[in-house]
């Protein structure tokens, strides 16, 4: 889980845009990022187990 004022700061515009990174949605983690979901790997893999983003299944080979 983030820190709320990590949270905060990253909504505010940056002075530039390059110094803008990417959170979770839902939790605030900054780290392993999908784009496509906006979501983080864990809330993305609790979403897709359970059935909530259309079009996501578990592989098994």
């Amino acid at each position: 889980m983030a820190k709320t004022s990590q949270i905060v700061k990253s909504k505010r515009a940056p002075k530039y845009k390059v110094r803008q990174h990417n959170r979770c949605q839902l939790c605030g983690r900054p780290r392993a990022y999908m784009r496509k979901f906006g979501l983080c790997r864990i809330c993305f893999r609790k979403f897709a187990v359970t059935g909530v983003i259309p079009g996501v299944r578990k592989s098994s080979w």
